[in-house]
């Protein structure tokens, strides 16, 4: 079969589109037919060598973690799906999805959405239970609270702005201005373009939770925006909110918390389920093939991206 694959850390011409063995199910996973995966920031993280730490020194490495495809052969213990069913999912820290086959273990996986094509529910899992777990569990959402999204037009974005509604919160989305009409469509109640306004300084208004789905503020210059026991979550973890995560965990008022994504099957069925109502779809920007993964990497890293980049895999 074919993957993407890389020898060493580097630029993304350090990706290379080719041949190598099936990979081997374990008596707990699915083997799948990869239809489709996606470009999340992390991916392009690890091939630079900023994750190594986690990753270690062990190559060839596959990268990629979200994909949609067809279940070709499951394991001896896999009872949720069968041959030929469409699921998507996410493979887990060992990655893989760039290529035409990879293993994914059955409690990290969900039937397909229906509404979604496979490059458009590839696009869904890290980013999307990323905002759910953000929201839902580390926010703890309730109906009618007041959620801010910074990076409201990105990934991450585009699904908390989505989710936060269908979970009945009121929404104030920020993104740049070319970006406004698009977070508005989302179902953001308002938008600030953050060209011209410093959401930071309006003291004036402040939320129940604050979700910096792009890292680009911390929870020290937030606090002011924050309700008294509101609740600000990143999620790109540093020293600093690590610290912060372990004082606010202990005194009472504020919360910093740092979001990590955890795959599970019950999530992925309630993602699913509102796709099926309507009230969540995935914005791609860009679609490349997986012979283009060098391009694709490379224009994620140019911070212009809008939604997702989905790699679409023809067999």
């Amino acid at each position: 079969m074919k993957a993407a694959v890389i020898y060493q850390y580097g630029s993304p011409e350090v990706l290379r589109y080719e041949e190598v063995e099936l990979p081997k199910i374990q008596p707990n996973e699915v083997l799948v037919k990869v239809r489709a995966s996606c470009v999340n920031p992390v991916d392009w993280k690890i091939r630079k060598g900023m994750l190594k730490f986690i990753t270690g020194n062990k190559f060839p490495m596959i990268l990629g973690f979200d994909l949609s495809g067809d279940v070709v052969e499951v394991g001896s213990q896999v009872k949720l799906f069968k041959p030929g069913d469409a699921i998507y999912g996410n493979v887990g820290l060992k990655g893989g999805a760039y290529a035409e086959f990879t293993v994914v273990p059955e409690t990290s996986a969900a039937l397909k959405p229906t509404k979604m094509t496979y490059e458009e529910a590839a696009s869904v899992p890290v980013a999307g239970l990323t905002a759910l777990q953000s929201l839902r569990d580390l926010g703890n959402i309730q109906a009618r609270q007041t959620v801010l999204i910074n990076g409201a037009s990105g990934g991450v974005g585009t699904y908390a702005v989505q989710i936060a509604k269908a979970l009945g919160a009121e929404v104030t989305g920020v993104c740049s201005a070319k970006n406004v009409d698009l977070v508005k469509s989302l179902g953001a109640d308002r938008v600030i373009d953050y060209t011209q306004q410093d959401f930071t300084q309006e003291i004036a208004t402040q939320y129940d939770i604050i979700l910096d789905a792009v890292a680009k503020q911390s929870f020290s210059s937030c606090q002011k925006v924050l309700k008294p026991h509101g609740t600000y979550v990143t999620t790109l973890p540093s020293f600093e909110s690590v610290v912060q995560n372990v004082l606010t965990a202990i005194f009472p008022g504020q919360k910093a918390r740092n979001v990590l994504a955890i795959p599970r099957t019950q999530d992925l069925n309630y993602l699913k389920e509102l796709s099926e109502a309507g009230k969540l779809k995935t914005v791609i920007d860009r679609t490349y093939p997986l012979q283009e993964i060098v391009a694709a990497h490379t224009y994620s890293e140019s911070d212009r991206v809008v939604g997702k980049i989905a790699i679409a895999i023809r067999l």
